[in-house]
């Protein structure tokens, strides 16, 4: 696990994919996340040419960020803890809405050692996608065996799965 995770740092395959289609279509996005820190951010802009797509990204690490900056309700923090797939899709959603952006994609979760509940362990990440038609979410479980700088690059890699798969469903 570690050494797919290791390799997938230097694959930038995804990045590659998504940014093709967003010159393509002719379509910008933005990022919001939390546990990731930028590194979504990074990532995407590791490709060559993304100043053509990228539109704003913001790291919304602390709970008034994500309620400040990106519109996501206090009552649905309240509800389902701010690692939850419904704070991920009011993140990308408040993108969409504010930012003037076309796709938005989140994260939010706990990349440990710290932080985990009996009902949200180290590992978890929700990760949201929308654009003005749509918005999915999902949960994804890493290994908790992995040390935190490499699960912010598991979320990372996942997120960006998430969004590539968005992509091409919705384009």
């Amino acid at each position: 696990m570690i050494l797919k995770t290791i390799v997938n740092i230097f694959n930038q395959k995804k990045e590659k994919q998504i940014g093709q289609i967003l010159i393509d279509k002719n379509l910008s996005v933005s990022c919001a996340e939390s546990c990731t820190g930028g590194l979504l951010s990074s990532l995407l802009t590791d490709i060559s040419g993304s100043s053509a797509y990228i539109n704003q990204n913001f790291v919304t690490y602390a709970n008034e960020a994500k309620i400040n900056l990106l519109g996501v309700n206090p009552e649905t923090i309240e509800k389902y803890g701010v690692v939850s797939e419904e704070v991920a899709l009011e993140m990308a959603s408040g993108l969409i809405e504010k930012y003037n952006c076309d796709v938005a994609v989140s994260t939010t979760g706990i990349a440990g050692p710290a932080g985990a509940t009996k009902n949200k362990p180290v590992g978890l990440v929700c990760i949201g996608a929308a654009n003005k038609n749509k918005k999915i979410a999902i949960s994804y479980k890493a290994s908790s065996k992995l040390p935190r700088r490499l699960m912010k690059y598991e979320f990372a890699q996942k997120a960006l799965e998430v969004l590539l798969q968005f992509l091409k469903e919705n384009y």
